[in-house]
């Protein structure tokens, strides 16, 4: 199904929509287009090609929404272009004026190839658009429900991550520790953190639900510890227990 058959504002449209040619002809868009990466090494790599030296004008080119190349190969789902391009120093994370980015693209396209290389190359899964949607909810919207679930699958995952990092970036910082934690607890908070970064490298194939319950897990181990680390210095801490 294509985004334009789906009910929603013109200006999303317009956004999530084929980009027109541009008005001067763009031979690293129409290379990208066709997948044809021996053409696009040559002009990034050959500084005898005729098209080197525009080489960044030509990845600088957008249209009136903010829309440069890379926004139609996600389109298409030209996913070895797009790794191609991210080599190249290219900026995955860009945005269309309203907000949209390369994730929200390929979602409403429904190409899902293409939001796993997104995903493997750090794109952002938070960015939200003009209207507060990140791109899951732009899959639901237009009914990708592949998509969909990929991308909740692919936040769960860096929800736990993010996590972790938090954790360990507390609890290594004396400012914020102040004094506030023994030995036993930075340990404690450090193991945790160290078993579920080895689950998240050994286990294969979990699915959203593991990450979920992965993440509840070590909330459940810092609870105690953060608790230490909100209350005033010299306040016992008061630990409420879940029921």
């Amino acid at each position: 199904m294509e985004p334009l058959e789906e009910t929603a504002s013109s200006n999303e449209h317009e956004d999530l929509g084929p980009q027109e040619e541009p008005a001067q002809f763009n031979p690293l868009l129409m290379a990208a287009l066709r997948g044809d990466m021996e053409d696009l090494q040559q002009i990034f790599e050959d500084s005898e090609d005729p098209d080197h030296e525009k080489v960044n004008k030509f990845l600088m080119e957008k249209d009136i929404l903010g829309r440069n190349l890379l926004f139609t190969t996600c389109m298409v789902g030209q996913n070895d272009v797009i790794q191609s391009l991210a080599k190249y120093g290219v900026d995955l994370k860009d945005k269309t004026v309203r907000g949209y980015t390369l994730l929200h693209c390929a979602a409403a396209w429904g190409q899902l190839n293409t939001l796993k290389t997104l995903i493997e190359l750090e794109a952002d899964i938070y960015a939200t658009t003009f209207r507060g949607e990140n791109a899951r909810e732009i899959a639901n919207r237009y009914k990708q429900a592949e998509c969909a679930e990929f991308l909740d699958w692919a936040e769960a995952k860096q929800n736990l991550r993010n996590f972790i990092s938090q954790i360990q970036a507390t609890i290594t910082d004396p400012e914020k520790v102040q004094g506030k934690l023994n030995k036993e607890d930075k340990t404690t908070s450090l193991k945790a953190c160290q078993a579920k970064l080895d689950w998240l490298e050994n286990t294969k194939e979990p699915n959203t639900q593991d990450f979920i319950d992965q993440k509840q897990q070590l909330e459940d181990i810092m609870l105690p510890i953060f608790t230490k680390l909100a209350a005033p210095r010299g306040q016992d801490p008061v630990v409420s227990k879940k029921t």
